[in-house]
């Protein structure tokens, strides 16, 4: 092998963001992770929700505003359909 072209390979820590820690060899001396064994759904068999920079609170916003945006065009609509239909009922009486 080739002299100085090589990353060190030396001890390294593992930091879950649940709070566990672990140790292994890697080129980078310390490292953080969001999941681990210890606290991934697929190994503990329980659901948690990881909210990574408020994403889900995001979402939830979003469709709460496209929903009341709905609402106002379906009102709007609603009020449109019925000035229509008492213009109609006007010029059928008047008739």
């Amino acid at each position: 092998m080739k002299k100085e072209i090589h990353p060190n390979y030396e001890k390294s820590i593992v930091e879950c963001a649940c709070g566990n820690k672990w140790e292994t060899k890697s080129s980078i001396s310390s490292i953080k992770v969001e999941l681990c064994s210890a606290c991934h759904p697929f190994f503990t068999g329980r659901q948690k929700l990881i909210d990574t920079a408020g994403r889900v609170d995001k979402f939830r916003a979003r469709v709460t505003a496209a929903k009341e945006s709905r609402d106002q065009l379906d009102s709007k609509k609603v009020k449109k359909m019925e000035r229509a239909a008492a213009k109609s009922k006007e010029e059928a009486d008047s008739k």
